[in-house]
């Protein structure tokens, strides 16, 4: 069975409307990515070593990053010989599948939020500026509050006013409360009193926005390791997530942010944002393939609910829908000829 097949099969069996959310929201690398290699694999009649370094070209542009890529085409190569697959079109298939096997790679990392019934769940968000910060804490609200969780919002960029009316206009747009001091007061005390007003409006989710920290800015992650000082004073566990949000259209860059953060922020997952709006979606399967740190959640759009859980097969499905909707016409097609000429024979 083609592994197209076996990825649509699996798909068939997860919501429409989440599988349609990734299709839309990848269109754009699915356009640089997809449609080069499925160029590529029609110029070349058989698989050299010419193919194979166009196709490391092709998977770079799309910022799967270098390490990986090497990593990747050296599957493939094991993989033709094994399989012993002459014709370079039969090798999309077996991308999409080496792909999906990249991307669960780390399995055993937890990809769901670490969120618990009967507790006060603190989340910590920490990146720059204009990576989509405090849009995924308005939109991860709204989710929680679909959920029938009660969220409270705390207001810890405290360096740019703009940050804090930004924060309030989620909070009323999504129906949640603010906890907010005025611009330049200290993050630690807004972070205090966001505490103290969640557990004594009994807050299932309390949601805690921080200044756009550059990893180099000594005297910032300073500010945020008081942060975690005062939380971990009043809840002892906490912070239960630290989300690094990335923006994806920085390619290479949100890679570098990635180390970095990981490294003197304790960060737990990743919120990749604006996937929608770039090409090279493959910084995806780098982060995933070269950090020890989940991607939990992905920006598809810009709508309340568009935030997405990461899930690799509906991934990898959204770049190849075209070659999964055409290999199914084509078997269906197949198909309804071996029954007509069945039919004729009797």
């Amino acid at each position: 069975m083609s592994f197209f097949k076996k990825l649509r099969e699996t798909i068939v069996k997860k919501s429409e409307e989440v599988t349609q959310k990734f299709t839309d929201g990848l269109s754009k690398t699915r356009d640089l990515l997809v449609e080069k290699v499925d160029d590529l694999v029609r110029r070349y009649k058989k698989i050299d070593e010419d193919f194979f370094e166009e196709l490391e070209e092709i998977l770079i542009a799309a910022d799967v990053g270098v390490n990986t890529v090497m990593e990747l085409v050296d599957e493939l190569r094991s993989e033709v010989r094994k399989r012993k697959i002459e014709n370079a079109l039969d090798l999309q298939p077996v991308l999409s599948e080496k792909l999906v096997e990249l991307l669960k790679n780390n399995e055993d990392q937890n990809c769901k939020l670490n969120i618990e019934e009967g507790r006060l769940n603190i989340i910590l968000f920490v990146g720059v500026n204009g990576v989509g910060k405090t849009t995924t804490i308005g939109k991860m609200a709204h989710m929680f509050k679909q959920e029938g969780r009660k969220v409270l919002l705390a207001a810890g960029d405290t360096f740019r006013a703009a940050a804090i009316e930004q924060l309030e206009v989620w909070g009323d747009r999504v129906g949640v409360d603010v906890v907010k001091h005025q611009q330049g007061a200290d993050p630690a005390a807004v972070i205090f009193d966001a505490v103290q007003a969640a557990k004594s409006r009994k807050v299932d989710v309390l949601l805690c926005d921080t200044a756009g920290r550059l990893q180099n800015k000594v005297n910032l992650m300073e500010e945020l390791n008081k942060v975690f000082r005062v939380l971990q004073r009043e809840v002892p566990d906490a912070p239960h997530e630290v989300i690094l949000v990335l923006d994806a259209t920085t390619g290479q860059n949100a890679m570098a942010q990635a180390k970095a953060f990981g490294k003197s922020a304790g960060v737990t997952g990743i919120v990749l944002t604006k996937l929608d709006g770039t090409a090279k979606g493959g910084i995806v399967i780098a982060i995933r393939n070269e950090l020890d740190i989940p991607v939990k959640y992905v920006g598809l759009g810009e709508k309340m609910d568009d935030l997405q859980p990461f899930d690799p097969e509906q991934f990898v499905h959204a770049l190849f829908a075209g070659l999964i909707a055409k290999e199914s016409e084509e078997a269906e097609e197949d198909s309804e000829g071996t029954s007509q000429s069945d039919f004729e024979q009797k």
